[in-house]
């Protein structure tokens, strides 16, 4: 005869089935929170290492903007200092043309004639004087047109016998400073 066994065997083997599945599922899902925790630990730390070097480099700008500001202080004082340079140059370059200037004047003035007043701006020497005539005038203009330091003379105004000098003309002229050696 057939035996048969009447033992649950079937629900403990489901049993034992679920018991390891469950099992296998709380070590995977273990695991699983483990290495998650793990790459947000190792992303916590990336992270936090980076926010350090981001303010590492934050203040290396800093110091580096201030070292800049520092330049640009600097190279405003060196043209300041350059500019002053240049100009003494050019004072120092034309000492010696004033000298020249009036002694050029005094050469070329002729007899009856004096100058009253002269001014200068930049190369144009603005000359006022009076005459005994017009053609001492002419003679005054000729002598610096013959000049190596005057060139281009101008004549601005002649007045004839004005109120202040009624036996002379007054005379206005304009000349250029030239850049002889």
């Amino acid at each position: 005869m057939a035996r048969i066994n009447l033992l649950p065997w079937r629900e403990e083997r489901k049993k034992e089935r679920q018991k390891k599945f469950f099992m296998l599922a709380s070590l995977v899902a273990i695991i699983a929170f483990g290495i998650l925790f793990g790459i947000h630990m190792e992303m916590e730390n990336r992270l936090s290492i980076q926010e350090n070097r981001n303010q590492f480099l934050s203040q290396q700008i800093s110091i580096i903007d201030k070292e800049i500001e520092t330049i640009k202080t600097l190279e405003l004082e060196k043209t300041r200092l350059l500019n002053r340079m240049k100009v003494i140059q050019e004072l120092q370059r034309s000492r010696s043309e004033v000298v020249h200037l009036f002694e050029e004047l005094a050469k070329a003035t002729p007899d009856g004639a004096q100058l009253i007043r002269i001014s200068q701006k930049d190369a144009v020497i603005s000359i006022e004087g009076i005459a005994e005539s017009n053609s001492r005038i002419s003679t005054f203009m000729r002598n610096l047109e013959q000049s190596k330091w005057l060139k281009q003379p101008e004549l601005v105004v002649i007045n004839a016998k004005t109120r202040d000098y009624p036996d002379s003309s007054w005379f206005s002229l304009r000349v250029k400073r030239s850049q002889a050696k």
